[in-house]
């Protein structure tokens, strides 16, 4: 086997934001990671709240503002209407 091909495998720590540390071993010394075991909702049984209600208001506001639009193009349709019927009386 050559010599040096491998890179050195010893102990290594590994950090969650939540404060968990976790010993192991790797090639690399230390690791930090945003989520493990101790706080991933799947393990500990706790929801996690989702804040999904901000792309709900914002495509509600879109839909209100698509929706206003077209009652005022429709309106404008009904104004050019009734002028056209006025124009063909006279």
């Amino acid at each position: 086997m050559k010599k040096d091909l491998h890179p050195a495998y010893g102990k290594a720590v590994i950090i969650c934001a939540c404060g968990n540390r976790v010993e192991t071993a790797s090639t690399v010394p230390e690791m930090q990671v945003e989520i493990c075991s101790a706080c991933h909702p799947f393990y500990t049984g706790q929801k996690k709240i989702v804040d999904s209600a901000g792309r709900v208001d914002r495509f509600a506001k879109r839909f209100e503002a698509t929706k206003a639009l077209q009652e005022a193009k429709k309106k404008r349709q009904e104004a050019k209407k009734k002028v056209k019927k006025r124009g063909k009386k006279k």
